[in-house]
């Protein structure tokens, strides 16, 4: 509940600051502080995608039948997951170069036009991009929680892109240094966890409408051993199955479904993270080495350099 969407939120947040901090340094380098405005108008334009998806995930569903409700929140419950692993993968082979990738596309769009409202454009493409991850993802996690508690999921949400909001600032003023490295790694396990148990409860959606068999077949069922409300057990159930969807009665599917996603999955992500993934060790050699021109950026753009990598 709380906690899960406000880990979350944090991670996915946190990466749509940097970007934001990343456009507002190069904008500052290139003595284009006025062309800031526009990069606000391009963030808040973006904030209204995930809001909009939300809404429509929300909302729009409630005119269907039965049958098609689980069919759509079982189709995108996968498609959460799907985009969401491979965001967590992307941003560990890429994150070094997405700053120079940037830099690159504002470089051009004041090239060609000198008025700067491509950075509008740049800030929707690329602060939307994260925002539409997040809607989804969260979408499909809130989708079983709030039927515990719609105040504390929303909290969470709330409160987790507060504080990725205040994180990202933090690190681009340099108040704060963050080992990104340690941090995309610990949220990226989180979120692969999270995501082992939406491919589990998007394998019951799609089950229970029919378009999967062997909805009355469980693999286990502890639901006796589930003590009473008042039992602190109880509670650390209530957190497991908001956070990672844990089911005491999973069909034999779920089951299969959530230890196909999480083993290869999981290993594939610790190879990345130990650098043991073909292609890493190309991007080590090709890193600038000390004292060449990304060693010898100024502070404020180093912090920002930094914050990518």
């Amino acid at each position: 509940m709380f906690v899960a969407n406000l880990l979350i939120a944090l991670r996915e947040g946190f990466e749509a600051s940097l970007v934001v901090g990343i456009i507002a340094a190069y904008l500052v380098k290139a003595g284009r502080r006025d062309l800031m405005s526009r990069l606000w108008i391009g963030v808040g334009l973006a904030a209204l995608i995930p809001l909009g998806v939300g809404a429509i995930l929300t909302w729009g569903p409630k005119t269907l039948t039965f049958q098609a409700q689980e069919i759509l929140g079982g189709g995108l419950s996968l498609v959460a997951v799907a985009m969401v692993t491979w965001m967590v993968f992307w941003m560990g082979k890429n994150s070094r170069q997405l700053k120079h990738d940037l830099e690159s596309d504002l470089t051009k769009s004041l090239q060609h036009n000198g008025s700067g409202w491509g950075v509008v454009w740049i800030a929707i493409l690329a602060v939307g991009r994260e925002g539409v991850e997040t809607a989804l993802f969260i979408w499909a996690t809130v989708k079983s929680s709030v039927r515990t508690s719609t105040f504390q999921t929303t909290a969470g949400v709330l409160v987790g892109l507060a504080l990725a909001v205040l994180l990202g600032w933090a690190v681009y003023r340099g108040a704060v240094r963050i080992n990104m490295h340690r941090f995309f790694a610990l949220t990226g396990g989180f979120l692969i966890l999270v995501a082992a148990g939406i491919v589990s409860y998007g394998i019951g959606d799609l089950q229970e409408a029919g378009v999967l068999p062997g909805i009355m077949t469980h693999a286990w069922d502890f639901s006796a051993a589930l003590p009473a409300s008042t039992s602190p057990v109880y509670w650390l159930y209530v957190v497991l199955v908001a956070m990672f969807q844990v089911n005491l009665a999973p069909t034999v599917l779920q089951a299969i479904a959530w230890w196909v996603y999480l083993v290869p999955v999981m290993t594939l992500f610790i190879a990345q993270v130990n650098d043991k993934l073909p292609g890493r060790a190309v991007r080590a050699q090709d890193a600038p080495a000390p004292g060449t021109a990304a060693g010898s950026q100024p502070p404020a753009e180093r912090r920002t350099a930094t914050a990518t990598g």
